[in-house]
């Protein structure tokens, strides 16, 4: 269960977790206010990516995917 925790321990694993969870959480937000739910299910799935990802550039490069997923599916809806 723990076999990566050094990995977890780095500095840019918990830079880069810091960061993705802070703008999945305003993702999270911003589609809870908005009534929008691609936004909010975009939130929690870079919130869930930080938390599972012990990788930083591996959770940077999913992060990235999830925001451009979101971008084009918010662009399909106009």
């Amino acid at each position: 269960m723990f076999e990566n925790m050094g990995e977890w321990l780095n500095a840019n694993t918990l830079f880069a977790s810091v960061i993705w969870g802070a703008l999945g959480s305003g993702y999270f937000i911003y589609g809870k206010k908005q009534g929008k739910l691609i936004p909010a299910i975009g939130g929690i799935a870079m919130i869930a990516i930080s938390c599972v990802v012990a990788n930083w550039l591996l959770m940077s490069l999913l992060s990235i995917g999830v925001i451009v997923a979101v971008w084009f599916l918010l662009r399909q809806g106009d």
